[in-house]
């Protein structure tokens, strides 16, 4: 690699259960586009998911999880919000994330001779 380049460090990390996804970036990000949305729906359309790609991605974190990670906000038209355990679990997930990326991005400086940088693109701002 050119010494003019400058790679970008980039991760995916997610917990998991004998090889089934129980949480991850992907399902963090749609947490927190659920939060702002207050919409499964919209969250899901402005990821480009399908909501029953979506839904199903929760109900199988759920499963694993024993909890659920979202409910009903009022009446059926109010849409959905982050249960406490869901919005906890998401932010510890960004927390997590923040702290590995850290990590991986000061060993990379350390062990390689090029002017590694940070991605920074991680959706919790």
């Amino acid at each position: 690699m050119p010494a003019s380049q400058s790679p970008t460090v980039r991760l995916n990390v997610w917990l998991d259960d004998k090889g089934d996804l129980v949480f991850g970036h992907g399902r963090a990000i749609l947490l927190k586009a659920v939060d702002e949305a207050g919409s499964l729906r919209k969250a899901a359309e402005e990821l480009g998911m399908s909501y029953r790609g979506a839904w199903g991605k929760i109900k199988k974190s759920e499963e694993i999880l024993g909890f659920p990670l979202l409910e009903k906000a009022g009446g059926n038209k109010r849409g959905y919000q982050l249960t406490a355990k869901g919005r906890e679990l998401m932010e510890s997930y960004f927390r997590w994330f923040d702290a590995v990326e850290d990590m991986a991005f000061r060993m990379a400086r350390e062990i390689f001779p090029w002017d590694v940088q940070p991605f920074g693109g991680d959706g919790e701002d």
